[in-house]
């Protein structure tokens, strides 16, 4: 699955985590980057204050759960304390039963970062040590070996954050700094760090928590801004490209219906087509054209709907980025209280949101760029932008895989948080199943941006072959960058695939946006 790094944002090269919330931008810093992370001395003291209560507690005669009790249906066992030890290693052990590929190196660097942020927030009761030992595997580039399944998305994600905590013990697989697969305890070892031998509550700690689908969620979000605005600069290649018109895009049109994702799309198909000789060249009585296609033509409402839903995606990532998800948890007043904060809802909810705007915005692009290649719908180009037609086929094809993976985008944008399998002898007896959806919500945005860049490319065709008229000085940057990569100029037939890999590199790589705002100015 390859991973769409987001086009415009600064990252830190250091992170603090415990002195408040982090940031997507900080998480995709991490996660993504290998930015250093460093622990707040006051979260530290915080940490120490609350293990404290935990040690009073494992002492007392009353039961407490995750302390001196079974998991889940067996908690209604009570743990004598000389195997208070062997609890916590055989919850690790036991519920390390992942199975499938290995997820990628970013998305279990930020789960880790993300328990990590939650252990710091001293609400889990774990020891200093253990917090250090588990921040020092980030810093160490110590990336556990994590399965594609076995999260329900309830009670936590269990199983991949199980894998990172038996790393913690020096047990289990990993992948060190250059990515050779390797023993825990092997890893730790080179990276001067001690294996963890957890005591009460730690294992617990270690496992209960979203932070697997909050941190696909964050990668994603990071991603889709930047995706959105390309999908923004291919709508206005493909009008200008197409003979459309930009009118339909005046801000007063789009004051009427006062949607602010539409609004800042619209904008930036304004600036993106400004000063355009092709727009310039049909503005006459002689076209007799009134309305453009849905696709040119509502192309803000699309993206614009897809930007609304990203934000409130966002509000919730924020929410759950300020969150302390654990069970039981230590409250600020010292009391060691059950709840049902693990549950995924929330940020399953917005996982299948932006899996269905991802999918409808390509959608939208797989139209467009058909209209290049229809003869009768191009205004004037030629049959599949191809050189010869009938000899040629130009990009016909491109098309067939852009639908290929619209129609598995569609597939993945059914919901899997309407869907709940119990668990654990009907204890768990409703999930949220967030880790698959941030699982296929992954795939739907490397789709995505597939998808914008055979638009691009297709497009980029389509204006060189409206010469000797010239392209809006930001589309035809575009279209300049491609034929400097080597990939988007009219001709006879050629090997298309590795053309349309270097269209979706410079989609993913932020070069397309990056032109683009030379000329333009800073896209929203």
């Amino acid at each position: 699955m390859t991973v769409t790094p987001a086009a415009s944002a600064v990252l830190p090269d250091r992170v603090v985590v415990g002195a408040g919330p982090l940031t997507v931008e900080e998480v995709v810093a991490v996660a993504r980057h290998g930015a250093r992370v460093v622990l707040d001395d006051a979260a530290l003291a915080e940490v120490r204050r609350t293990r404290g209560i935990i040690r009073d507690l494992a002492d007392d005669t009353v039961p407490h759960y995750g302390i001196s009790t079974g998991f889940g249906a067996l908690a209604t066992r009570h743990i004598p304390v000389d195997l208070r030890h062997r609890l916590q290693r055989s919850l690790i052990r036991s519920h390390a039963a992942g199975s499938g590929p290995e997820v990628e190196r970013e998305v279990v660097r930020a789960l880790m970062l993300l328990r990590v942020a939650t252990l710091a927030t001293g609400s889990t009761g774990v020891r200093e040590e253990t917090l250090r030992t588990y921040a020092g595997m980030l810093d160490a580039g110590i990336t556990p070996v994590v399965h594609e399944y076995g999260s329900l998305g309830c009670s936590g994600d269990l199983a991949p954050l199980s894998h990172c905590a038996l790393a913690l013990m020096g047990e289990g697989e990993v992948r060190d700094a250059a990515g050779e697969r390797m023993p825990a305890a092997d890893a730790l070892a080179a990276a001067g760090l001690a294996p963890v031998e957890l005591e009460e509550k730690e294992g617990l700690a270690l496992v209960n928590g979203t932070d697997g689908m909050l941190g696909m969620l964050c990668l994603a979000l990071h991603d889709l801004r930047g995706l959105l605005v390309v999908a923004d600069v291919a709508a206005a290649m493909s009008v200008e490209g197409l003979l459309g018109t930009d009118d339909v895009f005046a801000a007063d049109l789009h004051a009427l219906r006062p949607q602010p994702g539409q609004a800042v799309s619209a904008a930036n198909i304004r600036k993106v087509m400004a000063h355009s000789p092709i727009r310039e060249s049909h503005r006459t009585e002689a076209c007799t054209r009134v309305q453009d296609a849905y696709s040119l033509r509502c192309a803000p409402q699309v993206a614009g709907g897809a930007r609304d839903t990203l934000d409130h995606a966002a509000r919730v990532a924020g929410y759950e980025l300020a969150s302390a998800v654990d069970n039981p948890v230590v409250t600020p007043d010292g009391r060691v209280e059950s709840n049902g904060n693990f549950h995924g809802a929330p940020v399953a909810y917005v996982l299948d949101f932006l899996a269905i705007v991802a999918a409808d915005v390509a959608s939208m692009s797989e139209r467009r760029t058909d209209r290049f290649l229809d003869v009768a719908r191009s205004h004037g180009l030629p049959p599949f932008l191809a050189d010869d037609p009938g000899v040629d086929s130009g990009h016909m094809i491109a098309q067939y895989t852009q639908a290929a993976i619209v129609s598995e985008m569609k597939r993945l944008a059914t919901p899997a948080s309407v869907d709940s399998i119990p668990s654990s002898a009907m204890q768990e007896d409703h999930v949220s199943m967030g880790w698959s959806g941030a699982r296929k919500l992954r795939r739907s945005v490397d789709g995505l941006a597939r998808v914008l860049a055979v638009e691009v490319l297709t497009a980029a065709r389509g204006l060189q072959l409206r010469a000797p008229l010239e392209p809006a000085p930001a589309t035809g940057a575009v279209v300049a960058a491609l034929t400097a990569a080597g990939a988007g100029e009219p001709g006879p037939d050629r090997f298309l695939a590795p053309e349309i890999e270097v269209a979706h590199r410079l989609v993913v790589d932020g070069t397309v946006r990056r032109v683009v705002e030379e000329h333009t100015g800073p896209l929203a």
